[in-house]
């Protein structure tokens, strides 16, 4: 994929805006915290008063890290109201919207602009102003492109944030979403003072103990089913909460069941609130897992994608496994 072009549009909306509030998906990942973080903190200046929504208990400890870098001003329910625009990214659904239980239950835009940027495929294009592009490797690579193209300033503080999310979201430069264009961007962003050996210890190598011992509990539930191709694990609101840990810590676990050699279709089941379980889907090889996410009413991306149930832990696997079974069958064996 060669550089994406940044609609002028795109850039002429975010310019209007005075204070608008910048918006992620709810339990951001470092690809959405870092797009959020790095929009806000990359295009201040004298007239353009942005704030962040992080809602309580939306923060999973491993990231807390780069809010506490960035150190941006959080919207308040009031910034909501007072607010010209709001400026969503990585967030494929406006009810995926990172704004708290309150204001779900309203329309918290209420007529004002959304500027929507966003990769993943599933993107329902929600904004007045969309900006999707569903090959890309990350959300913050299209920061960055944007950033680029606006001529805004990248200080080394926004590179790490913007350099975090696109390592992340292509697992380390290692999937098939890794284009040449993320790698151009990271490259440039390691130029403009990203700081690449703490992000790799904060990342990958600085583990606390609440999410060791979570990892504990998703390497003995991990079973593999079907024909060898599909593995699941799981993690119930107890396990969950005797480990130390939250819904926002659920993540990254993903990658226990689909490291197991052969896995084709990898998910993770986990009850971070009582009575709703999330499902996170994984796709390797040939296999593309949103269809059937959105079989469950969620989406994403071809061979990343999650969905929520309105169940307990076991009636959502007793629904989703022997479907994902029967879904592999449209995928020959090698």
């Amino acid at each position: 994929m060669s550089s994406p072009t940044v609609p002028r549009e795109t850039i002429a909306a975010i310019e209007r805006m005075r204070q608008p509030v910048v918006i992620a998906h709810v339990v951001p990942d470092a690809d959405a915290l870092g797009a959020m973080l790095g929009m806000a903190l990359a295009w201040t200046h004298e007239h353009w008063q942005p704030k962040v929504s992080l809602p309580d208990g939306s923060l999973s400890l491993r990231l807390s890290f780069l809010v506490a870098w960035a150190q941006p001003q959080i919207a308040s329910p009031a910034d909501f109201v007072t607010a010209d625009g709001f400026i969503v990214l990585d967030t494929a659904k406006k009810d995926r919207c990172n704004v708290g239980p309150a204001l779900k239950e309203k329309d918290w835009s209420a007529g004002r602009p959304i500027v929507n940027i966003d990769h993943h495929s599933t993107n329902t294009r929600f904004g007045a102003v969309n900006w999707i592009v569903d090959d890309a490797g990350s959300s913050c690579e299209l920061v960055y492109h944007l950033l680029r193209a606006a001529e805004r300033p990248i200080a080394p503080l926004t590179a790490s944030l913007l350099y975090a999310g696109i390592m992340t979201d292509t697992l380390g430069f290692s999937l098939p979403t890794t284009r040449a264009s993320a790698l151009r961007a990271a490259a440039d962003l390691v130029d403009l003072g990203a700081n690449v050996g703490e992000l790799g210890e904060r990342l990958g190598r600085s583990q606390r103990q609440s999410e060791f011992d979570l990892l504990r509990v998703i390497y003995a539930n991990t079973r593999i089913v079907g024909d060898g191709r599909v593995a699941y694990s799981s993690a119930g609101f107890e396990e969950i909460q005797s480990a130390g840990c939250t819904a926002a810590d659920i993540d990254d676990q993903i990658n226990v069941p689909r490291s197991l050699d052969g896995v084709r279709l990898a998910m993770l089941f986990t009850e971070g609130r009582k009575g709703k379980t999330r499902i996170n889907f994984r796709g390797s090889g040939d296999v593309t897992i949103v269809e059937l996410a959105a079989e469950f009413q969620g989406g994403g991306h071809s061979q990343a994608a999650g969905a929520i149930l309105d169940c307990g832990l076991q009636e959502a696997i007793d629904k989703v496994v022997p479907r994902a079974i029967e879904y592999m069958k449209r995928f020959p064996l090698p």
